[in-house]
């Protein structure tokens, strides 16, 4: 029995004892007065097993038959095995079974063709840490509200060292892009020095996504610049293989935002002077200790110059006959002089900085050249990636608010060559000022002259309502 039929026996025998009253018991019980009195009358008669529900260990009314629930979970064993149970029951109300998400879920659960979330769970082995500080480097970019809502959203790009967790570098940048994460890589160099690896993501700076790229070594900028360097990039390829600095980017949504509120920084310069401070603390907080002290960087021994070299955007370009080729939308034409009339035909080399300029050499040597079309614009339908629409974006809504028109449509007529013509001069008259000459000259003709040498006045009505017109002659 329960421990309400249990409380209900306790009750009662004090009612029968006369220690209890009928309505006291009433209140006890949370029951009516007639209530009590019918359950103490079953109570004498029939014992303690009387106040067991009737209904208890039967088959309810409302329960479905055994033989549909085997038909529907055939029916699913065959036609929706890979369904779940709320596709499922839309599929069997189809077939005439009207069984609810939740019963068929039920059903499906206990024959094995269902594992809730739960269940479904698996679990990553975690990757132990590397053990000198140094040896690999996780990076990766965070895109938020970090100066919520006094500035416009930006990305902060995130270097932490995997064998003691330190923030090794962060930086404020407008998106991620190759020229951001080569100025984030040049603090990073000059503070530190070379790393051993960089691990990231499968993003198109670190990695080239098509597999059959005709030129190149399928290698990006960024990329070639760490190879130049002789550093290493690997690309995880989970987010929860580079699950520390994920972690770490979450934790600076929280920590760095309110930082950044209390210090009332609301740009992206003021807030990367902020930031070292940031880093020095939160070191201090939560960095460990790596399993061996060796320190695996190491040191540059590269000259500024040539640091700036490496770190920019190289590509090659085909000089056409005219000693011209084409960059970002822009036409380069170089200066004709005794190198260049022999570079027809080949390729130069061409350094993109992330200030703007660019340099065209060959065989190291710097040439002149000139510009054509410098007016940039975003290429229409150009595929842009999700990481740098609102670096884009920004972009384009410069360019439209600077001296862009918008481009001009032809229309069908104006493509044809189409002109429209001039008003037609005056001179041939309609069919009906014409009909009303030929009546008024008829009437002159036909009536008689008053008098000689005198005019004569004649109405003239054109049509049937319209006002008599008065032709004097």
């Amino acid at each position: 029995m329960s421990e309400r039929e249990l409380h209900r026996i306790e009750v009662l025998s004090e009612v029968l004892e006369r220690r209890r009253t009928l309505a006291s018991a009433a209140i006890v019980l949370s029951l009516s007065v007639r209530q009590v009195q019918r359950i103490v009358r079953t109570f004498c008669l029939e014992g303690a097993p009387a106040l067991r529900h009737r209904s208890r260990g039967r088959r309810s009314n409302n329960r479905i038959n055994d033989g549909v629930r085997e038909l529907a979970l055939q029916l699913v064993r065959e036609r929706y095995a890979d369904f779940g149970p709320t596709l499922a029951a839309e599929k069997l109300a189809e077939h005439g079974f009207g069984v609810s998400r939740e019963t068929l879920r039920k059903w499906m659960a206990e024959a094995g063709l269902w594992l809730s979330r739960k269940q479904r769970r698996t679990f990553r082995q975690p990757r132990l840490r590397r053990e000198c500080y140094g040896e690999l480097i996780q990076i990766d970019g965070s895109d938020h509200r970090w100066f919520e809502d006094r500035g416009d959203r930006c990305t902060l790009l995130v270097f932490i060292d995997d064998a003691t967790g330190r923030l090794m570098q962060l930086l404020f940048v407008r998106s991620e892009s190759a020229f951001s994460y080569f100025a984030a890589l040049e603090l990073y160099l000059q503070a530190h020095g070379r790393p051993v690896a960089f691990y990231s993501d499968k993003h198109s700076v670190f990695r080239v996504g098509k597999t059959d790229v005709k030129s190149g070594e399928a290698m990006t900028q960024f990329g070639r610049a760490l190879s130049e360097l002789s550093i290493e990039i690997l690309c995880a390829n989970s987010s929860q293989a580079k699950g520390r600095v994920e972690r770490v980017n979450r934790t600076l949504q929280d920590r760095l935002v309110k930082e950044l509120r209390l210090a009332g920084i609301g740009d992206i310069a003021a807030g990367n002077a902020f930031l070292p401070g940031f880093i020095e603390r939160f070191n201090a907080r939560f960095a460990i200790e790596p399993i061996k002290a060796d320190n695996l960087h190491r040191p540059l021994n590269i000259a500024p110059n040539s640091l700036q070299e490496i770190l920019c955007r190289r590509e090659q370009r085909y000089v056409g006959q005219q000693l011209t080729f084409s960059f970002e939308r822009q036409r380069v034409m170089l200066e004709e002089n005794e190198v260049t009339r022999g570079l027809v035909g080949k390729y130069v080399d061409l350094y993109a900085f992330a200030d703007g300029r660019f340099q065209v050499r060959w065989k190291g040597v710097t040439l002149p050249y000139t510009l054509f079309d410098s007016a940039q614009r975003v290429t229409h339908a150009a595929i842009t990636e999700s990481k740098r629409l609102g670096d884009v974006l920004a972009f384009i809504k410069e360019r439209q608010d600077q001296f862009l028109p918008p481009p001009k449509v032809k229309t069908n007529s104006e493509v044809n060559g189409y002109q429209k013509r001039g008003r037609k001069p005056p001179g041939r008259k309609g069919w009906v000022d014409q009909m009303i000459d030929r009546r008024a000259r008829e009437q002159v003709a036909s009536a008689p002259s008053t008098v000689a040498g005198q005019g004569c006045d004649i109405e003239v009505s054109a049509l049937p309502g319209d006002a008599p017109r008065r032709l004097s002659g």
